[in-house]
């Protein structure tokens, strides 16, 4: 997803030591800086260490100011988990590419409390601990880690259950399934409620997309879902809901809602929750919207739905009924920020055939809305309702109950094409509701302007429309009359054009014009969503609208990007592993019996009791996980991340990518990767670290604490059979460092280092060597030829002794360290705008009196990137990187002034 350019005065590629410190400098130097970082936090390698040498200073203590200065520095900016893609030059400086992962975490709202690291049951090898330690699929970097952000492991994450992918709200199935069979029905709910306000609606009148996904399908039966959400909500009620806790108003911006459907009030909801001061406003006397008056009393008692909607109202959202908004402008005027258009679809469509005026013909909301209004509506003994959707049956099932005798649905498609729920169908038919497929009504029938029925013509199936289903073409001659004193039309509802409506951008359709994203309008500040938006649709997806435009209101309010992050598309699980389980029938829903249901507009469906709840929620199968999803208290987990491309337009680059360490199994003699415990330097600066994956120096094998440790030099470098032929300059160094280290961490301890020669580069490196063999550290000058497996898991060391005739002997040690050497970190990805030299690192044409000058002008490099050197150098060189940067830049804003406003913020 491309975003705006991003303009700056200065890049620098890499956030280690050498990064850290040039953009420190040149930010102090009033320059504003970027950092581009591919780790998913800053600090490069040098966090990962235990000390430093030769003063033997704690590294994180270094390196952690320098991290917190840079990451709240004003000047800076700081992008992890980005990578530099691309980086061209042209004569307005440089224009840089980053390609930036995604995290599946909202970084807005991640606080770093790290629960869902805790739940999390995936067990990984932690790269910060040199694969010693172990992770979880979401986890924190390491525990000093800057930002604190959690970061997702897709890749090795079980996700969550296909339930939980299947619901447009993303309620969590799975999890409050598990809550109710163990019997915490309250925290079941409170669960739903993270999502959704409303488990007893949802728990009656969703179409349950979750049970169509559910694994247990492939089984014997999908799990119940719906009926266990309305288990936990009537239990809820059942023993006496507490009235609310009003969530305290934290923000100033007021936004409005318009219309208090369930598109609506689950926007209301979701942003009374981040701390909005919420206002709903409602034309009718009574908030619900089609949850109130277009869905029968038998199938949602109205004070099931009148106590979620009290619950919202007791959070704090503010609901205005009977005040219908004709103006946006008017909303703007009393200081409304932003609004949220859920006015829904409230116009029924015609069928445009003769005589559909005539009296006794009445549109399925119109007489729904009546009945649920407690209007008094007088019916005849023959009614036809024409439609094959849930109004229709509705509006049959109600004619029945008001005393209808022979009532009959049409329909133009076949059954399977019918987008009713097959169990309203069902139902209907249990309750004498005939329903006539494959026919589509040509004419009213009357007598002397009096309704007598309806003509008919028979239809067949052709090819697909764009909603996949079969479209319905007429059988010539096939025509056909059926009798009728009252025609219901369940044929679809149209937006109503209103005072707000008109001044919003429509589609084809007739519906509001949105973004499919953001639900954003042509106009700023203003969404729209649920049926308003999309037609007649379901009520899961009506409160999906919400709670998108509710993402969307709150990115708007604090001048945040709309889409970064968000898709169309709903993560889809294609490969479940196969499931053999005990076959466990269904629980069935118990009813009414027909012949009473028909005749009352009681409950038709009882509801489980516990026994049965805990009975069916039992048979879940815990098909994946979505633990991370259920504890975040901020609900900042975002599976539906994408990657995203931002452009940076700098003047200059730094390059500071540090190194990357010889694999470990370069010198195939030393079998690093069968023979247990032997380590890298790198792991072992983990081992040696206060914070390591122990908490102490142990053999990676079994736990044991080593008596015996030697260190092999030269293992990764030096050595033309491995491509590295050039010495790495600090591993004689790292080696000493930690051999004194393991000197006091294990103090009876024998500790060998092999060597060929000690370089001991630098000012009191030398006395630090020295320091070393006093300490009774023992160095034995040869060349390691093979590394074996001894008994105990132990090594064993193969070695010719250099000053010994090349005798060769074998010792065995508990552990073994391989001191590997430096590979270049810098990867151009296809760029080709530096000169590297023939080791691979970025050249430098003058590197004793220009170290960070590289051969293009405007790039300059600072650290290891250049070749292989310590920890004090990265810094001296980071600091002269930063000089020249200012003096590059100074120079060239006194030649193109034009460019320093092009650039500085």
């Amino acid at each position: 997803m491309k975003t705006e350019p991003l303009n700056v005065d200065a890049l620098i590629i890499g956030a280690g030591i050498a990064g850290l410190q040039t953009a420190l400098d040149l930010a102090e130097m009033g320059f504003r800086v970027a950092i581009v970082e591919k780790q998913p936090s800053i600090g490069g390698k040098m966090i990962g260490l235990s000390k430093v040498f030769p003063t033997l200073d704690c590294a994180s203590c270094i390196t952690t100011p320098k991290m917190a200065a840079c990451a709240h520095h004003p000047n800076i900016i700081t992008l992890t988990y980005s990578e530099l893609e691309a980086l061209e030059q042209n004569d307005k400086g440089f224009a840089a590419k980053i390609s930036r992962k995604p995290r599946y975490v909202d970084q807005d709202i991640c606080t770093g409390c790290r629960q869902c690291e805790y739940v999390c049951p995936v067990d990984l090898p932690h790269e910060f601990e040199g694969n010693l330690g172990v992770r979880r699929a979401i986890y924190m970097p390491f525990a000093t880690a800057i930002p604190q952000i959690a970061v997702r492991d897709k890749d090795n994450c079980l996700g969550s259950a296909p339930c939980q992918l299947a619901c447009p709200a993303g309620v969590d199935a799975k999890g409050f399934t598990a809550l109710i069979a163990s019997g915490d029905n309250k925290g079941a709910l409170e669960l739903i409620r993270k999502a959704i306000p409303f488990a007893g609606v949802c728990g009656r009148v969703c179409t349950h997309p979750c049970e169509t996904s559910c694994h247990r399908g492939t089984v014997d039966e999908p799990i119940a879902i719906r009926s266990l959400k309305r288990f936990v909500a009537d239990y809820e009620i059942k023993e006496g809901r507490e009235k609310a806790i009003p969530i305290n108003i934290t923000k100033e911006s007021k936004v409005a809602i318009i219309g208090s459907g369930p598109a609506g009030l689950a926007c209301a909801y979701d942003l009374a929750k981040m701390g909005y001061p919420i206002t709903v406003f409602e034309a009718l006397s009574e908030a619900g919207g089609l949850l109130r008056y277009g869905i029968p009393e038998y199938r949602l008692p109205k004070n099931i739905l009148d106590n979620e909607i009290s619950y919202i109202e007791e959070l704090g959202v503010d609901i205005k009924r009977n005040t219908r908004i004709e103006s946006i402008e008017e909303l703007f005027n009393q200081g409304y920020e932003a609004m949220f258009i859920a006015s829904g679809a409230g116009v029924s469509q015609r069928l445009g055939i003769p005589n559909e005026n005539t009296t006794g013909i009445t549109d399925a909301l119109g007489f729904l809305s009546k009945v649920n209004s407690g209007d008094k509506v007088t019916l005849g003994k023959r009614v036809l309702v024409i439609g094959g959707g849930n109004a229709a049956i509705d509006a049959a099932r109600v004619a029945k109950r008001l005393g209808a005798e022979d009532v009959s649905i049409v329909y133009r498609r076949s059954r399977q094409e019918m987008p009713a729920m097959e169990e309203e169908i069902e139902q209907a038919e249990q309750e004498r509701i005939g329903i006539r497929h494959l026919a589509a009504p040509i004419n009213v029938l009357t007598n002397n302007g009096t309704l007598n029925g309806m003509r008919f013509i028979e239809m067949e199936l052709g090819e697909p429309d764009e909603s996949g289903r079969r479209i319905p073409i007429p059988v010539e001659g096939s025509e056909f009359n059926i009798a009728a004193d009252n025609i219901i039309l369940a044929i679809g509802q149209n937006v109503e054009k209103s005072g707000i409506t008109s001044v919003i951008k429509a589609t084809q359709k007739g519906t509001l014009s949105v973004d499919p994203i953001t639900q954003q309008t042509n106009i700023q500040g203003v969404f729209a969503g649920g049926d308003v938006a999309t037609g007649p649709a379901t009520v899961i997806s009506a409160i999906k609208a919400g709670r998108d435009a509710a993402i969307s209101i709150n990115r708007y309010l604090r001048g945040m990007d709309l889409q970064e992050g968000r898709s169309t598309e709903t993560e889809q699980l294609t490969d479940l592993p196969k499931v053999e389980s005990e076959s466990k029938a269904r629980i069935a829903m118990p009813m009414l019996n027909a012949e009473e249901r028909s005749q009352s507009f009681s409950e038709v469906e009882i509801g489980f009791d516990e026994q049965a709840a805990r009975k069916e929620a039992d048979r879940c199968l815990s098909c994946l996980c979505g633990n991370c999803e259920r504890v975040c208290p901020t609900n900042a987990i975002q599976f539906s991340q994408e990657p995203k491309e931002l452009i940076i337009k700098t003047n200059s680059v730094v390059v500071a990518t540090g190194f990357e360490q010889t694999p470990m199994n370069a010198k195939h003699e030393y079998n690093a990767e069968t023979v247990p415990n032997v380590i890298s330097s790198l792991q072992m600066e983990r081992l040696l670290a206060p914070n390591g994956p122990y908490g102490r120096v142990l053999r990676p094998s079994d736990g044991k604490i080593p008596e015996s440790i030697a260190y092999v030099q030269c293992a990764g470098s030096r050595d033309k059979s491995i491509g590295v032929p050039y010495c790495s300059r600090v591993c004689c160094m790292y080696a000493i460092k930690q051999t004194m280290l393991l000197s006091g961490a294990l103090p009876l301890a024998d500790i060998t280092i092999y060597f060929m020669d000690i370089r001991a580069f630098g000012k009191g490196y030398e006395e630090f060597y020295q320091n070393s063999k006093a300490m009774g550290i023992e160095f034995v000058k040869g060349k390691v030829a093979r590394i074996l497996e001894g008994e105990d898991q132990s090594p064993i060391v193969r070695v010719e002794l250099i000053e010994e005739n090349s005798t060769v002997v074998e010792r065995q040690h508990d552990l073994v360290v391989l001191s590997l050497g430096m590979l270049p970190g810098w990867h151009p990805n296809g760029t080709g705008v530096l000169k590297e030299n023939t080791d691979g690192f970025i050249y430098t044409p003058h590197p004793k009196i220009a170290p960070t000058v590289t051969s293009r002008e405007g790039i300059f490099v600072a650290g290891t990137s250049a070749g292989p050197k310590d920890i004090v150098d990265s810094i001296v060189e980071a600091g002269s990187a930063a000089m020249e940067v200012s003096t590059y830049l100074k120079k060239l804003y006194k030649a193109h002034p034009e460019s320093e406003e092009l650039i500085t913020v």
